[in-house]
């Protein structure tokens, strides 16, 4: 199904897509390939809308955080806004101090994609990049496909470029199973991690290229354990306001769950599969919004599980590479499966 979303400042329209699939609804937008809503089941089977956001495309386009958006071409950040791709030094913007976030600040969740696939089961999202956009190298053509299989939202990325460039690509869904109306739950949810180490990052959120353990740290979800609040205060949380780190995960097998997060009290569960080699887990710490029904969302109403490869792991050849060759395709594929326990 199909259905207006609004209109954009240049006049263009913005529409909602809706897709269905064991006892899930599913909506995305073509601005910027969101991921709107997920209507999900609790154990007595009532839905619930489980993905933070707006009721407009204005909300998505004047309030901060990334609610439900795709991040390209580079997600999270790279350390002093340089990187050099093929023998070629390249200079991005910095927009978050000396550093880039997410690859802005002209941020493609900001762009209207054209719909290549729109089915009852199915959503694909093409956009064209320009070389030099966002100060990456490259023209080329990237798409983003958001699949229900049963209970499982399936989402994977495509890109293939002109030259040599970077390709890493996530979505920055905020969850909380309770539902989006009730954003003093998020923090009582139970996550757990495949990861055994997380990478170290300074003051600015720019790792260090030391892999750490997170044995005996307030960052080890090897076993089910509370988001919690209060924890910003712990030295290793403090400089980013509580929970915003890379977990390296243990190995890139996606048949295995990289993580799982439960709400004890509705009985939803979300379990995450990934082929990419680190998961980003944000807990909202200075997320300051009015949402969808006129929510309020503050800080920690939501989590953020951003399948990805580490930060700025351009600048670090030891870990996995995000770089793409001219002429080849790049794919990684994030599946996240609900179920009502």
């Amino acid at each position: 199904m199909v259905e207006i979303f609004g209109t954009l400042p240049n006049g263009q329209t913005a529409r909602l897509y809706t897709i269905y699939g064991g006892g899930l609804t599913v909506r995305v937008t073509d601005l910027g390939a969101t991921l709107v809503s997920v209507l999900a089941p609790d154990r007595a089977g009532q839905p619930e809308d489980v993905v933070l956001g707006y009721d407009t495309p204005q909300g998505y386009l004047e309030n901060g955080g990334f609610l439900g958006a795709v991040v390209g071409r580079n997600a999270n950040r790279v350390g002093a806004s340089r990187l050099t791709v093929s023998g070629t030094p390249v200079a991005l913007t910095p927009n978050e101090g000396p550093n880039n976030l997410h690859s802005g600040p002209d941020f493609w969740s900001s762009r209207l994609w054209a719909v290549e696939e729109a089915t009852e089961e199915a959503v694909t999202f093409a956009l064209s990049t320009p070389d030099g956009d966002q100060g990456f190298p490259g023209a080329g053509e990237v798409r983003v496909t958001y699949r229900l299989t049963g209970n499982r939202l399936t989402v994977t990325y495509e890109g293939r470029f002109d030259r040599d460039t970077v390709f890493n690509m996530t979505n920055h869904a905020y969850f909380n199973l309770a539902g989006q109306s009730h954003p003093q739950a998020a923090m009582t949810q139970m996550l757990t991690l495949r990861a055994a180490g997380f990478t170290e990052v300074d003051g600015g959120s720019i790792p260090t290229g030391r892999i750490l353990p997170v044995a005996g740290t307030a960052l080890d979800f090897r076993a089910p354990k509370a988001l919690g609040t209060g924890r910003e205060h712990d030295p290793l949380l403090a400089p980013q306001g509580g929970i915003d780190h890379n977990f390296v995960l243990d190995g890139r097998d996606f048949t295995l769950p990289a993580a799982r997060l439960q709400d004890p009290a509705s009985g939803r569960a979300l379990t995450v599969y990934t082929d990419c080699p680190g998961i980003q887990v944000y807990c909202a710490n200075f997320l300051e919004a009015t949402g969808k029904g006129g929510v309020r969302y503050g800080r920690n109403s939501g989590v953020c599980l951003e399948t990805q490869f580490y930060p700025d792991s351009v600048n670090h050849p030891q870990w996995p590479q995000p770089f793409v060759k001219a002429g080849q395709t790049a794919r990684s594929e994030t599946a996240f499966v609900f179920e009502a326990l």
